[in-house]
């Protein structure tokens, strides 16, 4: 049973990544916002937030618009899958003999690309602007894998929401309500102990910072602290709270 619904997600897996293949524009979010955030950020800002050192700035910056736009990459899967039960998708897919969870997980296991893209998007613009990582390739590769583990563990957020928002345009509201403050609330532009007392007791507890904080560790050779079995913490948290959730969603809509 297990093994059927493996092969059955790698094939839904695979209808997704053809369908995102024939709309390369879907693509946008995930290869030109960390283009334009790494730019934005650290020629308008970079400046006036590290005193003047806008290289310096790139260094720190880097991880943290990683860690924003991979978790604002994972809303397109909440307003795909929601513009798909909408058009009556899933109800064909459940004529079909394959597993129920099938469906989820297929969009699920497609959307690694995404996560890969924002990665290596991210770290070839910061080359391009004078980032340089100080560890060595087998580090950059576990802050790839880490970065691309997270986003699968946080999407299960978006897929619960795209499973119970009743448009594609609430799915995409609900997620930029959360995600927003998640990304701004965190370390990813500054650091927490510039911030007044009771944000920085959110920052420090937002899961945005662990990750990014494990990043930095990773890319940078900063000290890792507990971000990374925080980042873990906090990955199976996601998994145990919206798989099942998405799940039984999905049984009440499809």
């Amino acid at each position: 049973m297990t093994t059927a619904l493996g092969r059955h997600s790698l094939v839904l897996a695979q209808r997704s990544l053809v369908k995102t293949m024939r709309t390369p524009e879907a693509l946008i979010d995930v290869t030109l916002q960390p283009v334009i955030f790494l730019a934005l950020f650290t020629y308008v800002f970079g400046g006036a937030i590290a005193g003047g050192s806008q290289h310096e700035y790139l260094q720190y910056l880097l991880p943290g618009i990683l860690g924003q736009t991979i978790a604002l990459g994972g809303v397109a899967i909440g307003v795909n899958l929601n513009e798909d039960v909408g058009k009556g998708v899933f109800d064909r897919f459940r004529a079909l003999p394959i597993g129920r969870s099938a469906p989820l997980v297929g969009a699920v296991l497609a959307d690694i690309v995404r996560y890969v893209v924002v990665f290596v998007v991210t770290l070839a613009m910061g080359y391009a602007l004078g980032f340089r990582a100080q560890t060595s390739v087998l580090d950059v590769g576990l802050a790839g894998l880490l970065a691309v583990s997270f986003a699968l563990c946080l999407c299960w957020a978006s897929v619960f929401v795209g499973m119970v928002a009743r448009t594609s345009g609430a799915v995409q509201g609900i997620m930029m309500l959360i995600l927003l403050p998640l990304s701004f609330g965190s370390s990813t532009f500054v650091k927490s102990d510039t911030m007044p007392g009771w944000l920085q007791a959110i920052s420090d507890n937002n899961p945005l910072t662990h990750l990014v904080g494990a990043e930095r560790a990773l890319l940078l050779g900063d000290p890792m602290g507990s971000h990374l079995w925080q980042t873990f913490a906090w990955m199976a948290g996601l998994l145990v709270v919206f798989v099942p959730l998405a799940l039984r969603a999905y049984g009440r809509k499809a």
